[in-house]
């Protein structure tokens, strides 16, 4: 059988690394992250003129090649051919390179991978509540001469499955995939998270709210017992330390007795645990978490937003900036929006402005072809080839250019109190987190297009690289031939 497109693709890759320069490789949401023996040994403007490949980049000990959503999954599959591809195998190649990473950035991407399975959920459902919003708004409703005395009972209860189930469960989809990621058994994960929630257990947004007249369970005589919707930070906890338990039993138990008594005694652990000791204990942190951020977001004269929207692409340069998705998902849980979001989404289209601009001015035939394509893939939220191919490559002008407009950005959403009802939905897709309310939405609109627009003006007048104004050797071969 002859070789796939994917296949030479990861071929040459390979070829141009040198095999037996690879420890170990891995894949994320865009890129193959190879661990590599000596990094000087590798050609990155060879590796950049392979089919598909969108970029290059060194970080955290891993030498990153950007391919882009979709194209990585398969690139990687091809590398890795009939040998296993579950968790496991991955596991096991994570853990060669991760002790590379300090502390820190291995828990960043440990966050990451358990959130990301869930982004598509959170943006869906999102979306779901922006069409809901718009669909039984008065405006459209009255262009129909309608009111919603006129709409079906039965269809906003159905509209609300969609709207609502997401979040009543949330703490079930954190904990498997916590349980997943942490060796667990996911279905176990599951079910552990579902207790979390249980219908029994007083619902916490109605105990929350003092005119419904629900009060939590009091256990003991002094424990609050409430179900944990929304609670993030106890899910996280609760299938981390679930998963380890189950693989310390299953270590130790019978062969005969484990089928059994080992779900059993993690289901039975992680209730007593999760509802008598640490849920009521992480409330308390995870709703000083959602102070502290709320805070600083509403800090006067838009400093907050200048500041988160000045951190964000610098968290994106060290890897850092899946940490935010576990603060947006505490704020969407328990507020229903997620201003964060706003402030952080400036950086994609300051870092597309910046691209185009180079790529615009640029005299050098690879930097026009490699910068379209990185600029057009930004504006479709993967920001890697634009940041680490184009922006960052030949100069610190650009970066400059990028970060400043990022932050001004983000502070003039942060003085119009724009906030998104969702996440997961990056650039040209982004306004669709807005669209339940059209004040929102067109102030949303109006920065973005300035902000990318300024971006864009500065960098193509002063902060052009000048070695992106040297024409190819082969341009000018042509030129003179």
């Amino acid at each position: 059988m002859s070789e796939n497109k994917y296949e030479r693709i990861g071929k040459e890759i390979v070829n141009v690394i040198g095999e037996n320069n690879i420890e170990s490789y891995v894949h994320c949401a865009t890129r193959l992250r190879f661990s590599v023996i000596d990094r000087s040994k590798i050609d990155d403007e060879a590796i950049e003129k392979i089919e598909e490949v969108k970029g290059v980049f060194y970080n955290a000990g891993q030498y990153q090649v950007i391919l882009g959503t979709g194209t990585v999954n398969k690139v990687y599959a091809a590398l890795r051919g009939n040998q296993p591809d579950h968790d496991d195998a991955i596991t096991k190649e994570e853990t060669g390179s991760s002790h590379k990473e300090n502390g820190l950035r291995r828990a960043v991407r440990t966050l990451a991978d358990i959130f990301i399975p869930i982004i598509p959920i959170i943006a869906a459902t999102g979306l779901f509540l922006g069409l809901k919003g718009v669909v039984f708004s008065d405006a459209v409703l009255g262009l129909m001469g309608l009111t919603m005395e006129d709409v079906p009972g039965y269809l906003p209860s159905l509209i609300s499955v969609l709207t609502d189930t997401a979040f009543a469960f949330l703490p079930a989809l954190i904990c498997w995939s916590a349980f997943r990621n942490f060796g667990g058994m996911p279905v176990l994960g599951f079910v552990v998270g579902l207790m979390l929630v249980s219908p029994v257990l007083p619902n916490a947004y109605a105990v929350a709210d003092v005119n419904s007249g629900v009060d939590p369970i009091m256990a003991l005589g002094f424990i609050p017992v409430v179900g944990y919707q929304g609670s993030v930070l106890t899910a996280l906890v609760v299938g981390f330390l679930g998963a380890k338990l189950e693989k310390r039993l299953r270590a130790v138990m019978p062969n005969a007795l484990d089928l059994i008594f080992t779900p059993f005694l993690v289901l039975l652990t992680m209730m007593i645990t999760g509802l008598l000791v640490l849920g009521p204990l992480l409330h308390f942190v995870e709703a000083g978490l959602i102070t502290v951020v709320t805070e600083l977001i509403d800090t006067p004269l838009g400093l907050g937003g200048l500041f988160i929207g000045f951190l964000y692409p610098l968290a994106v340069m060290t890897g850092m900036h899946h940490l935010f998705i576990a603060i947006e998902t505490t704020l969407l849980a328990n507020t229903g929006f997620n201003p964060l979001i706003t402030l952080c989404a400036m950086y994609g289209f300051a870092n597309a402005g910046v691209c185009f601009g180079i790529t615009l001015k640029a005299k050098k035939k690879t930097v026009k072809v490699t910068g379209l394509s990185a600029s057009l893939t930004q504006l479709l939220g993967v920001s890697e080839p634009a940041l680490f191919g184009v922006v960052m490559r030949y100069s610190m002008k650009p970066l400059y250019v990028m970060i400043a407009c990022s932050a001004a950005g983000g502070a003039v959403l942060s003085l119009l109190n724009i906030k998104a009802n969702s996440y997961g939905l990056a650039v040209v897709l982004s306004p669709l987190m807005y669209i339940y309310e059209w004040n929102q939405l067109v102030a949303y609109l109006v920065v973005s297009v300035l902000t990318l627009a300024a971006a864009f003006i500065i960098t193509y007048f002063f902060a052009v690289p000048k070695a992106v104004m040297v024409e190819d050797e082969e341009q000018t071969m042509l030129k003179t031939s």
